[in-house]
């Protein structure tokens, strides 16, 4: 990811970043070094009718209102950065006086090098990209964190020397002197993989070139014929798919065989490993923007998020694409020929006896439980499991069991052959215990190992559609309800509650003819066609103060079994229902005069706030 941090200009980590209108980020003090002052009597000079060759070279022009124009560059500054050239005076023009008109200044961006113009208020109308500034805070923090951590775990000094080198066998840190003393290059340790400590890239020791091989300046030595010993390797012979000497065209087997030169042939395969560093290249640039990507993610910004989170979808794609289209298309030539000899394959299997051998069927093994795929959204779960490998018993299906969320007994909740179920309508705020086995004809085989999952602390909701009725009109994402009718309709919310305390809101954007909405809760077979709160199966608040622009909260408390009222944010009174138990729905009746959007997702009043008692 370090690549990602990285200024375009002064190839350091990012200090001050800004966003330019192209969406890529410079240094601030780099920008000072790359921003084009130009006074505006020149300017109009380049844009007047005896300024032609200027003009050619100073070209700001809209790009349908992007906020950047185009140019043609002419000029490089010390740091390899292509800059918009100052527009020369003509020859025998007066010097404009100091302070004799304002001067117009633009940035070019050093990466997609698209010109800026600069307002009044200088690099200062940039927007600072604080979320890059926290990301290379922290990486920072960590890798100074890692260089410091990786110290030689076998010295005697006080402090220890700094690790040289990792065995990636015996995953011990050593340092140079206690290296040699401790894990010599020999006898048990001579297959060993010495690698650079994390952190310490620059290490001796480590990587798969540090072996014996000599550069290019010392001479390596050419390789010598198995058969001749005295010559060396020199042609390639194609028949037999392996290099060969001169005296072995003379007198061996390849004297008849279709022969090349070695060098020819040494460069046409090597274009497989170029393909390769090229992918190997792709793979890590790409990795490094993922891992740059999550570091975005964590950052608890909403507004530096913003900032930058169209420019990074647009890079993820480019970067998806370029990737499909370059790194995965083939640079092979047609000339280089890869064969499959499946001769000597197809013998020996011909020769070979099969037998056929009965495993005896027993119950299947324990199944094991992919934590990757498990997961928790709002009150429902997601399990996943898979069979171990080389099972050889059969699987007939799968039961899942679940306890209550309360520590009590575990429950079948699915039989089947799938092995991914999701159950909802569980309890908000709520931790379960999941557990799945296996079974076949000989029986049931035993259990997995026990998954934890929490539910979400507060409920997410919106208003249901599908139970809505029908002159119920939904919008915002059905967060948003109004109706066609002048008479009262009702529509329940999308959650159901039978335990805990919950709170939701309910905003009243329109209030005409003073209709009469009703706010509360409701049994699933609640009436539809009439006022909340006119049966026995809804509990509701009517009217009592509110008007356009007032907040409605409804707290439902099924631990003290009460339902209580708020608006903008003041309790109405005492609990306005007690008593109540069962399942309940959110609930709403309005008419066309009327226009209300939920809110959800809320935590409990202060006020009512109990301290969580610690799980048995």
């Amino acid at each position: 990811m370090e690549e990602e941090l990285k200024c375009p200009v002064c190839g350091s980590l990012f200090r001050e970043p800004i966003i330019l209108p192209c969406s890529h980020n410079v240094c601030l003090p780099c920008a000072r070094t790359i921003a084009v002052q130009t006074p505006e009597s020149e300017q109009h000079l380049a844009a007047g009718g005896g300024g032609g060759d200027h003009a050619d070279k100073l070209s700001l022009h809209s790009e349908t209102d992007s906020g950047y124009g185009s140019y043609t560059p002419s000029l490089k500054s010390p740091n390899g950065v292509r800059v918009l050239p100052l527009v020369p005076a003509p020859p025998g023009a007066a010097a404009a006086p100091r302070g004799a008109g304002p001067a117009s200044s633009s940035l070019t961006c050093p990466q997609c090098h698209r010109s800026a113009s600069l307002d009044q208020r200088g690099l200062r109308g940039f927007q600072r990209n604080r979320l890059l500034e926290a990301i290379v805070q922290r990486y920072q923090q960590g890798r100074a964190a890692a260089a410091a951590a990786a110290k030689c775990q076998l010295c005697d000094r006080s402090p220890p020397e700094p690790a040289a080198v990792l065995c990636e066998q015996c995953e011990v840190l050593y340092c140079a002197a206690c290296q040699l003393r401790c894990h010599p290059a020999r006898g048990p340790f001579a297959k060993h993989r010495l690698a650079p400590p994390p952190a310490h890239p620059g290490a001796p020791g480590g990587g798969g070139d540090g072996g014996g091989g000599k550069g290019a300046g010392g001479g390596r030595k050419l390789p010598t014929c198995a058969e001749h010993d005295l010559e060396n390797y020199s042609m390639y012979c194609v028949s037999c798919r392996s290099p060969v000497c001169y005296q072995c065209l003379e007198e061996g087997k390849h004297s008849k065989h279709d022969v090349k030169a070695l060098g020819a042939m040494w460069k046409q395969h090597k274009i497989v490993w170029d393909q390769i560093n090229h992918c190997t290249l792709k793979l890590h640039q790409s990795t490094g923007l993922m891992e740059y990507c999550l570091e975005v993610i964590k950052e608890n910004d909403p507004s530096g998020f913003l900032q930058i989170s169209d420019a990074l979808i647009k890079r993820v794609q480019v970067s998806q694409e370029q990737w499909v289209k370059g790194a995965l298309e083939p640079k092979v030539s047609a000339e280089f020929d890869l064969t499959l000899d499946s001769e000597p394959l197809l013998q020996s299997i011909h020769q070979l006896d099969f037998i056929q051998m009965k495993f005896p069927v027993s119950v299947p093994p324990v199944p094991l439980l992919q934590l990757e795929k498990c997961c928790t959204r709002n009150n429902s779960v997601t399990l996943a499991w898979r069979m171990p490998p080389l099972s050889h018993n059969p699987v007939e299906g799968y039961i899942l069991e679940l306890d209550d969320g309360d520590g009590g007994q575990f429950r079948e909740v699915y039989v089947g052959k799938e092995t991914l179920c999701t159950i909802d309508g569980l309890h908000f705020n709520s931790t379960y215990n999941a557990r799945v086995k296996a079974f076949n004809s000989s029986g049931i085989g035993p259990y997995s190992k026990t998954v934890i999952l929490q539910t979400s602390d507060v409920a997410w909701f919106t208003f249901d559609p599908s139970s809505a009725h029908r002159d119920i009109v939904l919008s915002n994402d059905n967060q948003t309800a109004t109706c066609n009718s002048y008479d009262d309709r009702v529509v329940l919310g999308t959650a159901a509650f039978s335990k805990g305390v919950h709170y939701w809101e309910l905003h009243v954007d329109r209030y005409d003819n003073h209709p009469d909405p009703a706010f509360g809760i409701a049994r699933i077979n609640v009436v539809k066609d009439t006022m909340l709160g006119k049966d026995d199966k809804a509990w509701a608040m009517t009217e009592g103060g509110v008007s356009k622009g007032t907040t409605v909260g409804v707290l439902l408390d099924l631990n003290k079994h009460n339902l209580t009222f708020y608006i903008n944010g003041q309790q109405q009174g005492p609990p306005a229902f007690e008593n109540i138990e069962g399942v309940f729905m959110p609930a709403l009746s309005l008419n066309r005069n009327v226009q209300v959007t939920l809110h959800t997702g809320l935590e409990v009043p202060q006020s009512v706030k109990q301290p969580k008692l610690p799980n048995n």
